[in-house]
């Protein structure tokens, strides 16, 4: 098992300005590609503490991932931290100034010495192209290879200040540190493209298998009770994870194989998960309810319509953040006063006047004429009561009316959330509207 240490450099991720989002993202994306990743350390732009994570991490694992510190100005200072650690100098690498250059000349821009000294990388690295930046990507590996690898090469062996191996969490032979740029889409691209295979090619030993189930209609500790028998009964190989987010478990199975392995696989266990708690699963393979709603839209060629209120607009968001949402979305209207429900949806005037707006006939009002109106096979509506504020006593904070519509059919539901918390109630309609639509979608 190679073991890593991720290490997200930045002062403005510790103030809370910037959002951490490389450490979510690398996370998921290393533990998909097999290797388990044990620490995350959020550190300032100072040489001191950068280099104080970077040596727990060469010491105690496998392979440490860095971000951040890789840009034109001088508070940018990984590089010359890495020199240090690494008892190197900075040469202008060939590789990453054409890489500059390229860029710079795709948008017109003049080189200037500040941004050539982008190019500048620690001898001892090899340079792992950036295809969407001028910052470069920096691999060292303290198992120097015999010969250049990869597009940039190594022009000197790496020899790092200190190199106390006992302690090391993992069983790799080698021990190996990277550099990436800390904006986000530069860091994922090349995560996916540069940095996780070459980690496979060199690291790996064993095949690493996950599998999601999404469960939803049960709580996590109701759920846990009552599918103890069968998470008892699992080969030693594979374990399970619950993942609970808004309305929802998401159970992760995960399994380990040496490569010449012929353990039992994930499939061969799942009839006993679907025996005890089938009722309540409601798809597989999906990260999100979103997810699974796309992938089942596209499958059976329907199309889908939105009429939103108290989730102004999180599920059109939502599933429009997928590629390939314009084959079944055809639009969404936020109809958050009752004008707009009248007027652009066609919401009646004495359903508002007699139920209100957060009603199941206004909710069911609010699907079918969308659907209708936008000309889509199936529908959702939200209307509720998101809070903190605006409840009453016969409709309190946390009441929402849901309702899904086909040509035939339309379902509502109404739910009662005990929070007052405004983004926990939306989270929790949009995925129940979701787990609704699905089950409008079985045959």
């Amino acid at each position: 098992m190679n073991v890593v240490k991720i290490i997200n450099i930045g002062d403005e991720l510790l103030i809370g300005q910037v959002v951490n989002t490389n450490a979510s993202t690398m996370g998921r994306m290393l533990t998909e590609a097999g290797f388990e990743v044990a620490a995350v350390e959020v550190v300032g732009d100072t040489r001191a503490d950068i280099a104080k994570a970077i040596d727990d991490g060469m010491e105690h694992y496998d392979v440490v991932l860095v971000t951040g510190g890789l840009g034109p100005t001088k508070d940018d200072i990984t590089k010359q931290v890495l020199c240090d650690r690494f008892r190197s100098k900075l040469v202008e690498s060939p590789v990453a100034l054409e890489n500059v250059r390229r860029i710079f000349a795709v948008r017109g821009f003049e080189l200037t010495p500040v941004n050539r000294a982008q190019a500048l990388v620690p001898e001892c690295c090899e340079v792992l192209n950036n295809d969407l930046g001028t910052a470069p990507c920096m691999w060292f590996s303290l198992t120097p290879s015999p010969s250049p690898i990869g597009e940039g090469g190594r022009m000197q062996d790496c020899a790092p200040v200190t190199t106390p191996l006992s302690n090391r969490r993992g069983v790799g032979g080698e021990t190996v540190l990277v550099s990436l740029p800390g904006v986000p889409f530069e860091m994922e691209w090349l995560m996916q493209n540069r940095v996780i295979p070459k980690l496979q090619e060199h690291l790996l030993t064993e095949t690493i298998i996950n599998k999601n189930i999404l469960v939803q209609g049960i709580g996590e500790s109701f759920l846990s009770d009552l599918i103890e028998p069968w998470e008892l009964s699992l080969p030693k190989h594979i374990k399970l994870a619950y993942l609970p987010v808004a309305g929802m478990t998401k159970l992760r199975l995960t399994a380990r194989y040496p490569r010449d392995s012929r353990e039992p696989s994930i499939s061969s266990v799942l009839p006993g998960l679907y025996e005890l708690a089938g009722q309540y699963i409601v798809g597989e393979d999906c990260e999100t309810l979103a997810e699974l709603v796309h992938k089942t839209l596209i499958s059976k060629g329907k199309t889908l319509a939105t009429a939103e209120s108290c989730t102004g607009g999180t599920i059109a968001s939502q599933l429009t953040a997928q590629t390939g949402a314009s084959a079944y979305f055809r639009g969404g209207v936020v109809a958050y006063s009752n004008e707009v429900k009248e007027c652009a949806l066609g919401v009646k005037h004495s359903t508002l006047e007699a139920h209100g707006a957060v009603s199941e006939e206004t909710a069911r009002e609010m699907a079918e004429e969308v659907r209708q109106r936008l000309g889509a096979d199936l529908a959702i509506a939200t209307t509720g009561i998101a809070g903190p504020d605006g409840g009453t006593p016969e409709k309190p904070v946390g009441t929402v009316w849901i309702a899904v519509a086909d040509a035939t059919h339309t379902e509502a539901q109404l739910l009662n959330f005990p929070g007052r918390r405004r983004q926990q109630n939306i989270d929790r309609t949009t995925n129940q509207a979701y787990s609704m639509l699905i089950k409008l979608l079985k045959p």
